[in-house]
């Protein structure tokens, strides 16, 4: 008979249980998939990286007031996803996409688009600007402000923007501008903006059908048809967790909650018999102790599993 001796009660530690506890999990409906494929996903933060870089280099020029743009995340997701994420009040621009029901969005604070007009104005745009609708005057000053930064955007993403857009109209309230289906799939590109010393976030929205055309055919990536072998090849590359166990023992719930350091359990595992080979608690071997060369290691000497 095997015995063990008990080191720590329960085996879990304090901190292990609470970052179990504490651990979020997300939803995902397989249904609408909203995920990027990992080389999808570079080439475009590659192309929004470099949309920031030439619409702060724009703004700067512009507003004549040293401008920041930095894309913090790309993402795909449902427009009504996407839309219940802004602020109720805001300043959606929304764009033509020729050949395509949905549009395009710009989407910033109203409020950061007067600091640039006052910018741009001659003012000092020091004071903060209420969430408002712009003037004939302010919107013909936006309009031109997006209309370059939409020159800049055909330029970042290249080939995967083939299709003309331009500035059709602003929206001010998230909820009620409808510029896709609710179910229809958006690459949502989130940015951070420094104008002088104030900040804000605006985002870039595009249906996500138009890009991924093109980017399945300049950035392709596997076919289809042999998505059992590569899902096979990969599955057989994960690494596992595999424990050389005895033979398990059941114990009344009292027996647990009563031990303490020092305890003796007995194991109903005799000397004679080999180990077994468990892999995520499934036993698929026997095994018994060995080594190789200095290191501790396990000679299998007959296998569980039922052949296919």
């Amino acid at each position: 008979m095997a015995t063990v001796t008990v080191q720590e009660q329960y085996g879990i530690s304090a901190p292990a249980r609470a970052a179990a506890a504490t651990k979020t999990v997300e939803v995902y409906d397989f249904r609408r998939p909203t995920t990027l494929a990992r080389e999808h996903s570079r080439v475009l933060e590659l192309a929004f990286e470099t949309f920031a870089r030439q619409w702060g280099t724009q703004l700067t020029a512009k507003v004549r007031m040293v401008c920041q743009v930095t894309c913090d995340q790309v993402l795909m997701q449902t427009y009504d996803d996407y839309a219940s994420s802004l602020p109720a009040s805001t300043a959606m621009v929304l764009c033509n996409l020729e050949g395509s029901s949905a549009k395009a969005v710009i989407q910033f604070p109203a409020s950061t688009a007067l600091t640039w007009v006052s910018h741009m104005l001659g003012g000092s745009g020091n004071r903060i600007a209420p969430e408002r609708k712009f003037t004939q005057i302010e919107e013909a000053l936006v309009r031109g402000l997006m209309s370059d930064a939409l020159e800049d955007l055909r330029y970042s993403l290249g080939a995967l923007l083939v299709v003309p857009i331009s500035v059709d109209a602003i929206q001010y309230n998230s909820q009620f501008a409808q510029a896709a289906a609710t179910a229809d799939l958006m690459i949502v590109a989130s940015f951070a903006l420094e104008v002088g010393e104030g900040s804000s976030i605006a985002t870039v929205a595009l249906p996500a059908r138009i890009l991924l055309e093109q980017l399945g055919e300049v950035h392709p990536t596997g076919s289809r048809a042999k998505s059992k072998e590569l899902l096979q090849a990969q599955l057989s590359r994960v690494p596992v967790e595999v424990s050389l166990r005895l033979t398990p023992v059941r114990v009344l719930p009292s027996r647990i909650l009563d031990l303490a350091v020092g305890d003796i359990l007995p194991i109903p595992h005799p000397k004679h018999r080999p180990l077994d080979l468990a892999v995520d608690g499934l036993s698929l071997a026997r095994a018994a102790v060995g080594s190789n060369g200095s290191r501790l290691a396990c000679i299998i000497i007959e296998s569980k599993e039922k052949p296919r």
